[in-house]
């Protein structure tokens, strides 16, 4: 029965002699697939310890020259963004980069560490080639996604990403079709994937040099592999965590070391941002929300502070933060019984004429400002049309953890905001919009608080322009709104409208022949200033035409942006000129009671209290704003704003001051100016900074468990106990 065995013993010697020549052929020409084929076919049976941890560590340094590369072209991409920084900040940005860099690498390698353990999965290669190219690949697609995606909201890869995958695929594909070379991109990509491929093909072939003795083979027997694995380990899990230090691993807040915005966001690794994003969508959404730091009484006495007035009267104190009745000055009223609500896309204070900006791009806006109250500090409250909307007309404030709040269960509840405030007076309502209501769940937040009639793309008949993403156009919308307020205003009842622009949004809503002339000289942002132009053009279009209706006289006009946009000037970590919209009030007697301009500091959150002291009356509500015009003439004013998406930094504007808290950061301090010359300039030893974090703490504080609790409206939504 063991006669068999001097024979297989002799066949395996054989065998291994044959395989060693066959090992020492030279290697295939680097284009001759068929030949490279053949040599793994020849020589897979031989991979050593050696050879796969040189494969491993030829594969991360292609991964991390490929997304250094990304972070250059994202600043060659964006260079308007480097204004003053130097050569060396950026070096610094780039180090940084690095570090980042290593840490994603490290999680795209781990299956090459892990392999170490296994002759068979050492032996893997086309496995491991394809997870590489994988990879590489999809990490490639986010950097050329990430190209524009900075351009436009001057954050990295986050939550906006997944909201904009969570809204209408055909409307979200529709932009991206219409608004981008998508087609270029999609060629870039597939080329340099399949470069990716063949790369790691030949780092394959490279790292398979054949052993000439079987000294290599020795050095994969298992107890050499599992002290190799528990080494590789080890490095591993220092570059995931990407520092030296105790507790937790790499933050974002690890890459401002700068004085530079953009140079500190360039040290950061999209995919790392987004794949915090994703972490952050699949939580429960209120573990990002703002962590008490104060006692809840001390938090709402803060806030109370803050936001009552002498002309307040505080009701429901133990059950409600800031429920109120106000009675305005009977100096303050105008003589108007109707609202109307202008909400303008991206209309950035930054561009406006009327606020000290060059370049001819508002001329109707800034004549319009001519006859009535502009306010030169005004701020959005968030950096999204949805933050502008709710906060505009539900006075409720952009909190982090609750940034898509019409989207929520928490946007169901009832706020005391502009439709139900007027509903209550018996005022007819309107919101005509160029585009989709399902759109940010706009038909089913506004309509629950009270909203009754809606107009949007579908009810327009042979509009001028109409777009295949968003619907028509801004003089379409305007000429229609127009329509609608005359017939209303032949009915008899008070009315309250809400409209609603789009065509200054990519991909921008404009007709083929343009009634104003392109926009030239600002370089990229030559197209978005010329839709702003139109959005202009058909704004002075609007009132020129109701200016002759008799209910003109009757009516108060709010002007407002839903955000701004980037630009080549950030001041602060905030980016406050994304912030930066004109409010402007147009109304019978407002320059004559109120004067011409206001420098108070603002935000949409104060627009509903302002609007309801101008019809005067007694009105129960819990905005957290305050009228804007009926506040002591020193009063600076404040304003609490966040950016959209992922970031959690926050900040309080006060004055010409802006406090800004990053997460997990210290605070930091700037005085600010607007105009025609932004600049911004960090300050020390701030003798007030501990009054302005615990009011900025005291208000997020406070707002957030009013919401969770279901007691921000004018009656509380909770059940009876």
């Amino acid at each position: 029965m063991f006669s068999s065995r001097p024979a297989g013993l002799a066949f395996l010697q054989k065998h291994r002699r044959a395989s060693v020549r066959q090992l020492q052929e030279p290697r295939p020409g680097i284009g001759d697939e068929a030949s490279y084929r053949q040599s793994v076919a020849r020589i897979a049976c031989s991979i050593s310890l050696r050879q796969h941890l040189a494969f491993t560590l030829a594969s991360a340094a292609v991964l991390m020259l490929l997304y250094s590369l990304l972070r250059l072209a994202l600043l060659l991409y964006n260079s308007e963004q480097i204004g003053p920084a130097s050569a060396a900040t950026l070096a610094e940005a780039f180090l940084n980069g690095l570090r980042f860099d290593l840490r994603l690498v490290a999680y795209i390698c781990a299956p090459l560490v892990l392999a170490v353990i296994s002759r068979r999965a050492m032996r893997a290669r086309a496995l491991l080639c394809a997870w590489l190219t994988l990879f590489a690949s999809l990490t490639l697609f986010f950097g050329v996604l990430e190209l524009d995606f900075y351009r436009e909201f001057h954050q990295r890869l986050n939550n906006l990403v997944l909201q904009y995958l969570k809204e209408d695929p055909q409307t979200v594909l529709s932009m991206l079709w219409h608004g981008f070379p998508v087609l270029r991109y999609l060629l870039a990509w597939l080329l340099a994937t399949l470069l990716l491929g063949w790369l790691f093909r030949r780092l394959d072939l490279f790292t398979r040099s054949p052993a000439v003795d079987g000294r290599q083979q020795e050095g994969g027997r298992w107890p050499v592999r599992v002290l190799t694995l528990a080494i590789c380990l080890a490095l591993a899990v220092l570059a995931g965590r990407g520092t030296l230090r105790q507790g937790p691993p790499l933050q974002w807040g690890d890459a401002f070391t700068t004085d530079s915005m953009f140079a500190n966001r360039l040290g950061l690794n999209g995919t790392l941002t987004l794949a915090d994003a994703l972490r952050s969508q699949l939580s429960d959404h209120r573990d990002n929300r703002w962590k008490a730091g104060l006692a809840d009484d001390e938090a709402r006495q803060t806030v109370r502070q803050m936001l009552l007035t002498d002309a307040d009267r505080l009701v429901d104190g133990d059950s409600a933060a800031v429920r109120r009745d106000y009675r305005p000055p009977l100096g303050g009223t105008l003589p108007v019984r109707n609202v109307v609500v202008i909400l303008m896309e991206s209309f950035a204070g930054h561009y406006v004429g009327a606020l000290g900006a060059p370049g001819g791009i508002t001329p109707n806006f800034d004549r319009l400002a001519g006859e009535g109250l502009l306010f030169t500090r005004f701020f959005s409250n968030g950096t999204h049309t949805h933050q502008g909307m709710f906060a505009s007309m539900a006075c409720f404030p952009n909190l982090p953890g609750f940034e898509y709040l019409m989207q929520t269960p928490e946007g169901g509840h009832r706020f005391s905001g502009l439709p139900q405030l007027l509903g209550e007076r018996g005022y007819d309502s309107l919101y005509v919009y160029n585009g989709d209501f399902a759109w940010d769940n706009q038909s089913g937040f506004f309509g629950s608080q009270g909203m009754k009639t809606f107009i949007g793309r579908h009810d327009f008949v042979d509009p001028v322009f109409s777009d295949p993403t968003w619907g028509v156009s801004d003089q379409d919308m305007f000429d229609r709104a127009a329509e609608e307020l005359e017939r209303r205003s032949e009915a008899g009842k008070p009315f309250y409208a809400l409209l609603q622009t789009l065509s200054n949004h990519t991909p921008y809503a404009l007709p083929e022949h343009l009634p104003v002339a392109p926009v030239s000289g600002f370089g990229e942002l030559d197209q978005r200033l010329t839709a702003m132009r139109y959005a202009d053009w058909a704004l002075g279009r609007f009132f020129d035409r109701v200016r002759h209706a008799p209910y003109f006289q009757d009516t108060l006009f709010v002007v407002v942006g839903d955000h701004g946009f980037g630009s080549r000037e950030q001041l602060t970590e905030m980016d406050l000129l994304r912030f930066n919209v004109p409010l402007l009030l147009i109304g019978p007697g407002v320059q004559e009671k109120f004067g011409a301009r206001r420098d108070i500091v603002g935000t949409q959150v104060d627009m509903v209290p302002t609007i309801m002291g101008r019809l005067g009356g007694t009105v129960r509500h819990q905005c957290w704003g305050r009228d804007l015009l009926a506040l002591p003439a020193a009063s600076p004013g404040f304003g609490v704003i966040k950016p959209s998406g992922g970031d959690q930094t926050v900040a309080l504007v006060s004055g010409d001051r802006v406090l800004v808290q990053p997460p997990g950061l210290p605070a930091k301090v700037y005085r600010y100016r607007l105009g025609s010359e932004p600049a911004s300039l960090p300050l020390a030893a701030v003798p007030d900074e501990a009054l302005l974090k615990r009011q900025l703490g005291a208000f997020l504080q406070t707002a957030t468990a009013s919401l969770l609790d279901d007691t921000a409206g004018v009656t509380d939504g909770r059940p009876a106990r």
